[in-house]
């Protein structure tokens, strides 16, 4: 299995994360790493920006697989079974239909809209 089919298979484990993140039988020090996770993960902004050439996808590759496989060892064994096995019961239809999940990213991305047109206008 190469680097990229590794990475793929890590970040379908983000689902996992997210589940275990709210999980009362994870410890405290998994709960920080699966939070900040989660939100590098649906966060818009990338810490390399996708449109550099080869560099812009190393964080899509490596870190996010990274910071994937380091919260997965920080939660408990028997919590990352019961949660792995809840989100792909969630996403065996394909992805959930809550599309109020993205509002946050929605509300961030106006929110730099304006300021870049109140910087540029006024």
């Amino acid at each position: 299995m190469n680097l990229k089919e590794r990475a793929r298979k890590l970040k379908q484990g983000i689902p996992a994360v997210y589940l275990s993140l709210k999980d009362k039988d994870t410890p405290f020090g998994a709960k920080i790493f699966a939070a900040i996770t989660v939100g590098y993960a649906l966060s818009p902004i990338d810490l390399i920006p996708d449109f550099i050439p080869v560099l812009g996808y190393l964080d899509d590759v490596i870190l996010l697989p990274l910071l994937i496989a380091l919260t997965m060892k920080l939660i408990p064994g028997e919590v990352w079974e019961k949660n792995l096995a809840l989100s792909q019961e969630m996403w065996k239809d394909g992805k959930p239909k809550k599309w109020y999940y993205g509002i946050p990213v929605l509300v961030i991305w106006g929110l730099l809209l304006w300021l870049i047109i109140k910087a540029v206008w006024f």
